[in-house]
């Protein structure tokens, strides 16, 4: 297999790593808007059809295609696919229901839920340091979802607290699907990991047409198409990232989305952070940060995992 960092170019690692979490910022914004007339299962099918093209000419360009049709664990590519795809799905219909950068802060959750399930499901030794900034990310987590569970529903609708809890499940499905790919860059190829988690998503989402999909109108069509094409332009600059620069470095480099995500959401949706979300999210960033920051040292797959992972599904 071929590690991810093939040069040390930390400039570039941190450019390309930037314009792909803007990217995928662009794409949720699209996504958000296509949403409240698309089901979000017809969604997930828009968003990985059409990045699939992108994503196998990235593997036709690399010389690749040869390990990508050739897995070693399809069962484990087909677990990473149905976590992946519904954690889609549920980010996707939270989206529907939540401003852009609530919806950012609480997905800042998986990777204290990775720490979690890993404890669990690994058997890693998780000791005080981690479990303290683990703690501190649920409050933060908490903090941000506080207004949206209140029992207030007068000032709070019932909608919001579903979306709400829906990006959280979101978030802990994200997180069984870092642990398995720590399981699967032990055997599988970065390329064949990326292309069958687009194929596995494009073929479970069509197990949602008979729930509701629609014909889209021609905005909304643009809108799903765009998001495709532009998530799959991500997820190959996010991959790419990690061929110039270590993980560890990149990695605190996620939580950039919270700015992107509060200019887009004030530009086009006009939406305003709430002063729980600034909060709670900066107490979810330290957190998260601090886990990260713990890994580096800890190192293994836990680098080359980061390096296939989709922030966004």
């Amino acid at each position: 297999m071929k590690a991810p960092t093939t040069q040390n170019k930390p400039g570039t690692a941190v450019a390309l790593k930037l314009v792909a979490v803007f990217l995928f910022m662009v794409m949720a914004a699209m996504i958000k808007v296509a949403t409240q007339n698309v089901p979000s299962g017809q969604a997930v099918f828009f968003r990985s059809f059409f990045a699939m093209p992108i994503i196998i000419a990235w593997i036709l360009h690399a010389g690749e295609m040869r390990e990508a049709l050739t897995p070693n664990n399809l069962t484990g590519h087909i677990w990473r696919g149905l976590f992946g795809t519904t954690a889609m799905a549920l980010t996707f219909a939270g989206l529907a229901l939540l401003p852009l950068p609530e919806v950012t802060a609480i997905g800042y959750a998986t990777p204290m839920f990775t720490v979690i399930l890993a404890a669990i499901m690994l058997g890693e030794k998780v000791r005080l340091f981690r479990i303290s900034a683990v703690a501190l990310g649920l409050v933060g987590v908490m903090i941000v979802m506080w207004p949206r569970l209140s029992v207030d529903m007068a000032t709070v609708g019932t909608a919001g607290t579903i979306g709400a809890l829906m990006v959280l499940g979101a978030s802990i499905l994200r997180a069984l699907v870092q642990i398995h790919i720590r399981t699967l860059v032990k055997t599988e190829h970065t390329a064949a990991i990326v292309f069958y988690f687009s194929l596995t998503a494009t073929t479970l989402s069509l197990l949602s047409l008979p729930f509701g999909w629609i014909v889209p109108t021609a905005t909304d069509a643009i809108l799903l198409i765009g998001a495709g094409l532009i998530g799959g332009i991500a997820q190959i600059l996010v991959t790419a990232s990690y061929r110039f620069g270590a993980a560890s470095m990149l990695a605190p480099f996620d939580y950039t989305s919270l700015i992107f995500a509060a200019l887009i959401g004030y530009l086009i949706f006009a939406e305003l952070p709430t002063s729980e979300t600034v909060i709670g999210a900066s107490l979810v960033v330290l957190g998260g940060v601090l886990i990260i920051w713990r890994e580096r040292q800890l190192g293994g797959g836990r680098r080359r995992a980061r390096a296939v992972t989709d922030p966004k599904g």
